[in-house]
């Protein structure tokens, strides 16, 4: 297929038609998230234009100064995944509990939802007002109950359940990479035709890089394994291609993005402040493992595989190393071998 032709729905429904027993619901959910994404792109382009900058003065769930185009990219995607009607339940960094949804009625029947959708609606939102990428990250399980609205344990599965993952990054372009486990796809939005068109097909992450990507001004508060891996990638030594460039956008959407088309590291460890570290597993770092690991990539919590952590709660963090194999692989190696553990 010449992918200039390629949209986002008919690549999702050209990948369906390889499983007869497909229902088309995942299809038309992932094309629902696709739809709100656009509507989302709409706005952060007329942000500086339109009352939609600064903060409403709230705080959410996570005790962060919430900001209005955080509030307006939450109302759209809930919204149109109400509408859609294709899932049981949705989950939101922005909201403290999941969100149940009831069956549709169908045909003179009720119909089963049979998908959990987890989103962060904005993220790098710090970013919004001096106009840094930032972008939508979202995740889609099967439901485990049977009918009715969701559950939590719906909403609390491992990683390696997901059957869709991906993120949509609003940027010089919008752009919007999926993957639903056979391999990482991304899209264009071409504004002429309103439509997401196949520009990066197949993405493959480079094995080793010469990236890293880390918010150094938290090296105060790291163990001395991450402060020596810091040291050693900064280290000049020609025969293993150091030293290491830093990128450090503050948009985790921005960094993993950079880092899938080129390689590279981002880490954002535990520390002395953040014990269990400050990403969050359901809605950030197990969609782009998902996706990392279908680029041939790799993502731990520095021990353990992200997408095997069995998860405890809605907003349980974890820390995050995700990238280039051979790079996390390193960074594994050094806090393996650290002789300071956090206190």
């Amino acid at each position: 297929m010449n992918k200039s032709f390629s949209t986002f729905y008919r690549h999702i429904v050209e990948e369906e038609r390889k499983y007869p027993e497909a229902t088309g619901q995942l299809s038309d959910l992932l094309a629902d998230i696709a739809l709100a994404c656009k509507v989302i792109s709409l706005e952060v382009n007329r942000a500086g234009l339109i009352d939609i900058l600064g903060f409403t003065g709230e705080e959410n769930v996570q005790g962060e100064q919430v900001k209005k185009l955080d509030v307006y990219a939450n109302d759209v995607l809930k919204f149109v995944m109400k509408q859609g009607g294709h899932i049981c339940a949705v989950c939101s960094e922005e909201e403290e509990n999941f969100i149940p949804i009831e069956d549709r009625f169908e045909k003179n029947k009720f119909v089963s939802n049979k998908y959990i959708c987890h989103f962060d609606p904005l993220d790098g939102s710090s970013n919004i007002d001096v106009n840094v990428s930032i972008g939508t990250i979202f995740s889609v399980y099967k439901r485990v109950t049977n009918s009715g609205p969701g559950a939590l344990e719906d909403c609390l599965q491992k990683g390696t359940e997901q059957v869709a993952a991906g993120y949509v990054i609003y940027g010089s372009s919008t752009m919007l990479v999926y993957t639903t486990g056979q391999g990482v796809h991304g899209f264009t939005l071409d504004p002429s035709v309103g439509e997401f068109i196949l520009s990066n097909e197949n993405i493959k992450i480079p094995k080793k890089s010469k990236t890293y990507s880390v918010n150094e001004g938290n090296s105060s508060k790291w163990s001395n394994g991450i402060r020596d891996f810091i040291s050693y990638l900064k280290e000049t030594d020609p025969e293993t291609s150091r030293p290491y460039s830093s990128r450090y956008i503050g948009s985790l959407v921005s960094d993993f993005h950079r880092n899938l088309l080129y390689g590279g590291i981002f880490l954002y460890p535990s520390d002395f402040k953040n014990k269990n570290g400050k990403l969050r597993l359901m809605y950030e770092a197990n969609p782009l493992s998902f996706l990392v690991e279908q680029a041939g990539g790799r993502s731990t919590d520095g021990i353990h595989r992200i997408l095997e952590i069995e998860p405890k709660s809605l907003h349980q963090r974890t820390p995050l190393f995700i990238g280039s194999t051979e790079d996390v692989l390193l960074a594994e190696k050094f806090l393996s071998e650290e002789s300071k553990p956090l206190k």
